[in-house]
């Protein structure tokens, strides 16, 4: 992979140069078989530094190449390379990867899809055809200029001007018909649609018009299956669904469409993704068969922008199959429990100048009102080297240090702490971790991703945990398993994970606009007793800070 040649792209009548790999906006599919190795180079022929993220993988024992800037390693320099290798273990299905610094993800990413060994076969039947489909965004303006400003300004950053359905905006946008993407199919096929949410900062509804979707898998984790005219994806999460197209040619275009579900205070892009849904027409159809334009095109219809019903209706259907194949070992005995509030905060403005925050305040984000400051060291690599010493303390909190109405009146002070500070936790340690969201500054979902690890989603709800009722409704049975996980807006999601990986593990709100922010932190994982649960010493090519 080059990170790089600076490519020019248009979209809505509008070029700019932008970072891309080879060339491509998405970025290049990335296809592996469950256990292969993968040995990806990255070279950086662009003014910017490069960090790529593999984002799900377990990297297990391979936390040099999980790609997080300044946590597992320093990005990779202007006529740099660095070789990502690490080998997906125990894992099959759809993930993704992309940048994994600043804001350069909108336009770095691409799918990483994982198929099962050469023998094995999918839970469900097997599809006529798999089609990658990436959400992303399309930004008139430069994304690190836009970020840049807000962290000056201390306001909200500017929005996206377009999303995108593997790159195109589609016909509902001004200049953009031409840009659509087209899926073609066949009558009487099943199709597996690989969903991936690559947004900044937006969780998106998604629907095919009159098209019933299967959920079969979410996060590289097969689920029991059930129906659903539209779906919801958050941030940096994935989900695969069959499609089942009608038995004739039906005479018919369908739009798919997504736009945002929305829950914060804040601006976002107000505006709908299409691309269509078309039939192949049959051989022996006399040639004035109409042509696409005569046909009539089918809308969906999209929940409210801020249908938070729909939402958790439809997250408390994903279950895990939990099958003698596909366990769901989720860990039945707790060694160690943690509470983080997610939630928005201020900080005051600098110097004498006023900010664009809360009134004149700068907007920030935390964890147990910790804002993470990012080091100027790699993590990992102080933690290796043993000189931690002035690049983080290992004493992140496992509780709040007030506690208040969490989801009730907000308090009169906002503002928030920071540091760079850890979780340390034994080899093996089995994690209970329940995230509250607050209403400081206003409710709002987070998309919480756990780097190095999945978590299983044992129990949701809204308003306050109650650590005295709720636990007794947690599912330890069937509870999906993934990598990110949306905290309800106003509400709490609990979850369990087994620190069975050693290294440093970055965790952060996928929605980038927090991450910039400062709501993320890391747990640290010892090594274990034994050669396979100790981490490697890091390759001889590691980028230098």
């Amino acid at each position: 992979m080059k990170a790089g040649h600076v490519a020019n792209v248009t979209r809505l009548c509008y070029t700019k140069s932008m970072v891309t790999i080879n060339g491509k906006f998405p970025g290049p599919r990335v296809i592996a078989r469950e256990g292969d190795r993968l040995l990806i180079e990255v070279v950086n022929h662009v003014p910017n530094n490069i960090s790529i993220h593999w984002h799900g993988v377990r990297q297990l024992q391979s936390g040099w190449a999980d790609g997080p800037a300044y946590v597992t390693q320093c990005p990779i320099q202007t006529n740099q390379s660095y070789v990502y290798n690490y080998t997906i273990v125990g894992q099959r299905g759809t993930l993704w990867w992309h940048a994994h610094i600043s804001w350069l993800r909108s336009t770095l990413y691409g799918s990483l899809i994982i198929l099962p060994k050469h023998n094995d076969s999918y839970p469900f039947a097997k599809p006529h055809k798999e089609i990658p489909i990436i959400f992303g965004e399309w930004f008139n303006s430069d994304t690190e200029a836009i970020i840049s400003q807000a962290l000056q300004t201390g306001g909200g950053p500017n929005v996206s001007d377009a999303y995108t359905i593997n790159g195109l905006p589609g016909p509902l946008y001004n200049c953009s018909a031409k840009d659509t993407y087209r899926l073609k199919v066949k009558p009487g096929k099943t199709y597996l649609l690989r969903l991936i949410n690559a947004v900044l900062n937006d969780e998106l509804f998604f629907s095919i018009a009159n098209h019933t979707l299967t959920v079969v898998e979410a996060d590289a984790t097969y689920l029991k299956p059930f129906e659903t005219e539209t779906l919801l994806i958050a941030p940096g999460q994935t989900t695969n669904v069959l499609i089942k197209t009608k038995p004739y040619y039906p005479k018919a275009t369908f739009l798919m469409t997504a736009r945002p579900y929305v829950t914060g205070l804040g601006t976002f892009d107000n505006s709908t993704v299409a691309g269509i849904l078309e039939y192949e027409p049959p051989l022996n159809e006399p040639h004035q068969s109409p042509s696409i334009k005569q046909l009539p095109l089918f809308k969906p219809t999209l929940p409210p922008l801020n249908d938070t019903a729909f939402a958790t209706n439809f997250t408390t259907k994903l279950r895990s199959l939990a099958t003698p194949q596909f366990p769901a070992n989720v860990p039945l005995k707790v060694d160690r429990r943690f509470f983080f509030t997610v939630s928005l905060g201020t900080i005051p403005c600098q110097g004498n100048q006023t900010c664009q925050g809360p009134y004149g305040t700068m907007f920030t984000a935390a964890v147990n009102n910790v804002s993470f400051t990012m080091p100027t060291t790699a993590l990992l690599q102080a933690h290796y080297t043993g000189q931690s010493n002035g690049v983080y303390s290992p004493d992140f909190p496992s509780h709040p240090k007030s506690i208040f109405n969490f989801t009730g009146t907000p308090p009169n002070n906002t503002n928030v702490g920071n540091g760079t500070k850890l979780v340390v936790l034994p080899f093996n340690t089995s994690v209970e971790l329940i995230m509250q969201d607050t209403s400081i500054l206003g409710a709002e979902g987070h998309p919480l991703h756990l780097h190095g690890f999945n978590f299983f989603v044992v129990g949701q709800g809204f308003g306050n945990f109650d650590p005295n009722k709720d636990p007794a409704n947690f599912n330890l049975v069937d509870p999906v398993e993934r990598n990110t996980v949306g905290v309800p807006s106003g509400g709490w999601v609990a979850t369990r994970f087994l620190a069975d990986n050693p290294g440093v593990w970055f965790m952060h709100c996928h929605l980038e606009v927090h991450s910039s922010w400062g709501l993320k932190m890391a747990w640290l994982v010892l090594d274990g007793k034994l050669p396979n649960q100790k981490l490697l010493p890091p390759p001889a090519d590691l980028p230098k800070c």
